[in-house]
């Protein structure tokens, strides 16, 4: 009966709840966000985890324009309906060049956190210029008209600078060769030695919208398919102090 008679002076007298309803919170901030300054790295260090290709920037820019995460996220949650669905959990790691991140907040359509190598070229081609002839069921719009919008990467280069001042691991020659790797990994034709010199021998080169013409189809494709095939989930091992 003590406790409560003086929780009562609480409840009772307006300014004092103010003030100890303020400590508590001080108290809560503090526990939470002081071991954080102790952390040199609250990201997980992921082998296989690389910056975005010239062209997969310019397809993620066209996927963000087009308003793709307001029907699909690319956040896989640990749990077991969602990892037997989608795959393997997402990791800290697979978002740390996304500026900004696209784990988004709702599934009108599938996550695509996993979807890389998933489908053929041909398919996500079929499927942005007629979602309902692989999808019948799909109520996705169509996005035909990026097979017909012709790109030149002409400012792919400022928009990898802004994302190096962020933080994006960029180098001075991905920054100065941007324009040439661009056009490079949708050629197989070309000279593509120092595309792959740059960002790994996984990058993906080839014509993926099957035109002769490099277009926002090709960009967006190119993002896409590598979306989940950076980290090799055969050999991952979560580090257990994180």
């Amino acid at each position: 009966m003590a406790i409560l008679d003086k929780h009562k002076i609480l409840e009772t007298n307006a300014t004092l709840l103010l003030i100890f309803s303020f400590l508590v919170v001080t108290i809560g901030g503090i526990v939470q966000i002081t071991p954080l300054f102790y952390l040199e790295n609250t990201i997980e260090k992921v082998e296989g985890m690389r910056p975005y290709t010239p062209l997969e920037m310019a397809g993620r820019e066209i996927y963000i324009r087009e308003g793709c995460y307001t029907c699909h996220s690319q956040m896989i949650r640990p749990m077991r309906d969602e990892v037997e669905r989608y795959g393997h959990y997402s990791l800290a790691a697979e978002s740390m060049y996304d500026h900004p991140f696209q784990w988004g907040s709702k599934r009108t359509g599938p996550d695509l956190a996993r979807v890389g190598g998933r489908y053929s070229d041909q398919w996500h081609v079929d499927h942005l210029r007629d979602p309902q002839s692989v999808v019948p069921e799909s109520v996705m719009p169509k996005y035909g008209f990026l097979e017909h919008r012709k790109i030149d990467g002409k400012y792919i280069g400022d928009i990898m600078a802004a994302n190096a001042v962020v933080g994006t691991p960029y180098t001075e020659e991905m920054l100065a060769n941007a324009q040439a790797d661009f056009r490079a990994q949708a050629d197989p034709d070309s000279d593509y030695d120092g595309l792959l010199e740059r960002y790994g021998d996984k990058v993906s080169v080839r014509n993926f919208d099957g035109q002769p013409e490099l277009t926002e189809a090709d960009a967006l494709v190119a993002y896409l398919q590598m979306l989940g095939t950076l980290v090799d989930f055969s050999t991952f091992t979560p580090d257990p102090s994180r």
